[in-house]
């Protein structure tokens, strides 16, 4: 498995972040979710998915463990989109994430990262996936905390 932007989010990145940034429209958040190890699919058939529903429809699941539950962040949630005029670039960032007391259970494979425009639908039909990051972990009843670069999750260039 490796990193990568689904291609539907391919190039859209930078304005899904400005958007819940400036609550435009209203309810726009990201959400991030753990992908459970059990079942996961391959990267070349998960890329190519274009709704949160349509990514958890095969034999890939979200995680269910005790402790766990989807990070919806919205305007306040401290997103950080940085313009860098010298590297010709722009990067994306999120502060670090953290599941308290998380029971074994699934183990966790991967987390994506989806844009939601109107967080209040509560459909994964409307959520699109962004970026998939490789996540191994082995929940044991303790915290995870999902380290963000200070690079942020998604880079265009």
């Amino acid at each position: 498995m490796a990193n990568f932007v689904f291609n539907r989010g391919k190039g859209r990145g930078v304005e899904w972040a400005e958007r819940v940034n400036a609550n435009d429209p209203t309810n726009a958040v990201l959400v991030v979710a753990v992908l459970a190890t059990s079942g996961i699919e391959a990267d070349a058939t998960l890329i190519d998915l274009d709704s949160f529903s349509a990514l958890v429809a095969g034999t890939t699941n979200e995680v269910t463990n005790s402790g766990y539950a989807r990070k919806v962040l919205d305007q306040a949630g401290g997103i950080t989109v940085t313009y860098d005029d010298t590297n010709d670039r722009v990067d994306v960032f999120f502060p670090d994430q953290t599941w308290t007391a998380v029971e074994a259970g699934d183990g966790w494979n991967d987390v994506v990262v989806g844009y939601d425009s109107d967080s209040t639908g509560g459909t994964d039909a409307n959520i699109l996936p962004h970026t998939l990051h490789d996540f191994v972990v082995t929940p044991d009843g303790s915290d995870i905390t999902l380290d963000v670069p200070t690079a942020g999750y998604f880079r265009a260039s």
